[in-house]
């Protein structure tokens, strides 16, 4: 299955680099490219990519607002956060938009690579740096909905970086149920992403750590 991908960066070089080394790859294919989070917006309404890779410091919209867009509008887009600012409130304000991933441009090309395949999957993906971050700022729900047994076994899964497909395998349920599930979670945790769902297991102690 080809991965199809939209690059989000006011920097044509960066554009231009990403598309060189990012289309090397048979499962993946650029379908687009935008120059700043507006035209994300629009192009990703209009080509409807697996992933994005969305630049935070743009003109126009800032990444992060573009990312809080896209993910209540075009919510099966998966979309990772890639700068070259790792600042705290950069890396939870786009986990808070509901980015799946936050990696930094210095990232080695086969681990973006990895990361976009992990992320069409709904897979979370952080840099350890903005790991450790997270864990230091993202405030969990004062008072969240308790989850059944079943969706407390999927958010263990969720923050152990299984797809929903790998999911469904391990719990031996459909792959429609599971994404219920996740959508239930999300809900009842009130959060936008399965990445800050995967925080909360972390600090409810349902894994060691991300």
């Amino acid at each position: 299955m080809t991965i199809r991908v939209l690059i989000a960066d006011d920097h044509a070089v960066v554009r231009q680099g990403l598309q060189m080394f990012l289309s090397l790859d048979d499962e993946i294919e650029i379908v687009g490219e935008a120059c700043d989070g507006r035209q994300a917006v629009e192009l990703a309404h209009e080509l409807r990519p697996d992933v994005v890779l969305m630049d935070l410091l743009m003109p126009e919209l800032d990444g992060i607002q573009a990312i809080s867009i896209l993910r209540r509008e075009l919510p099966e887009t998966e979309i990772i956060a890639l700068t070259s600012v790792l600042e705290d409130s950069s890396v939870v304000g786009a986990v808070r938009a509901g980015a799946v991933g936050y990696l930094l441009k210095n990232t080695e090309a086969d681990e973006l690579v990895r990361a976009i395949k992990a992320a069409a999957q709904g897979q979370v993906q952080l840099s350890p740096e903005a790991a450790a971050r997270l864990m230091r700022e993202v405030r969990m729900p004062d008072s969240p909905e308790t989850l059944t047994e079943r969706e407390t076994e999927v958010l263990r899964e969720i923050a152990l970086g299984f797809s929903n497909k790998e999911i469904a395998q391990h719990l031996s349920i459909g792959e429609k149920t599971v994404k219920t599930h996740v959508s239930n979670i999300l809900s009842k945790l009130n959060v936008a992403s399965r990445t800050q769902a995967a925080l909360y297991a972390v600090r409810l102690g349902l894994v060691d750590s991300l």
